[in-house]
């Protein structure tokens, strides 16, 4: 996934060159996301075998730290499994956002 504008400045320095590592240590397949679709390879540039889309080959972190470049904690991912396994996390970031962004009713004003 692209990183955006608002976050680029959390990613390493050197990111570009870390991201193209990762990719060429997988050869260029998706190394599957660990808990749901472990054993996916899906090429990248190639149809995806189940979603049919063109495989574009992102770089996950693991543990959500976009400033991490630890080789243990990034994994090459086709679409299909870098936005499962973000899931969970971009369901609390938007949850976290909602309530932020939500009026609050002051139950004590009165009316």
């Amino acid at each position: 996934m692209p990183v955006r504008p608002d976050r680029r400045a959390l990613y390493p320095k050197d990111w570009k060159a870390v991201s193209l590592s990762i990719r060429e240590r997988a050869g260029w397949r998706c190394e599957g996301s660990p808990d749901i679709y472990p054993d996916c390879r899906a090429a990248n540039g190639m149809p995806h075998s189940v979603t049919g889309s063109r495989v574009v080959l992102t770089v996950a972190h693991l543990d959500h730290d976009e400033t991490s470049s630890d080789p243990s904690n990034l994994r090459a991912m086709c679409q299909r499994c870098h936005l499962t396994y973000d899931a969970r996390h971009h369901a609390a970031n938007a949850a976290a956002t909602h309530r932020r962004k939500a009026p609050q009713l002051d139950m004590w004003s009165a009316s």
